[in-house]
């Protein structure tokens, strides 16, 4: 597949996953609550975590945000359910570092799965804080950290 497919097929997945975000409601019985912010782009959401024994037994996602925003956070959430505390905590890691990373530095691709189709964010500054925001809420959320997070 060449990069000019690749990319046209991330850009369909990012599309998709925010026409028809996953796992978008309130979630009774959540015991994790944060709301994050980026006031940049004026993206804000709140991530419900129901973990139960460190696994994550569901997820939901309330909020509004670019589409860079609720893609991202639409696949965080397919990706971390059912995962430890742990092996969401390596995933955050990774996708951090690959959003993260110089434009053409090599990234854990195996370890990301179609999160990779974020791969390209790198690329425009102004959107890292877009693709990061529920990440770093879920992680602020696992963490027991506060009520409320900001991307400044």
């Amino acid at each position: 597949m060449s990069s000019v497919d690749l990319r046209e097929l991330y850009q369909d997945l990012i599309r998709e996953h925010n026409s028809k975000p996953r796992n978008f409601h309130a979630l009774e019985g959540a015991n994790r609550k944060v709301d994050g912010y980026n006031p940049l782009c004026g993206d804000k959401l709140t991530v419900y975590l129901k973990v139960t024994s460190d696994v994550i037994q569901d997820v939901g996602i309330q909020g509004s945000g670019c589409a860079i925003s609720r893609a991202s956070a639409s696949l965080m959430s397919e990706n971390v359910k059912g995962k430890t505390v742990a092996q969401a905590e390596k995933l955050f890691k990774a996708f951090r570092a690959m959003i993260t990373r110089e434009p053409g530095a090599d990234f854990d691709a195996d370890a990301l799965g179609d999160l990779e189709v974020f791969s390209g964010v790198s690329e425009y500054p102004a959107r890292v804080k877009c693709a990061t925001l529920p990440w770093h809420t879920m992680h602020a959320a696992l963490a027991g950290k506060g009520k409320e997070i900001s991307t400044e």
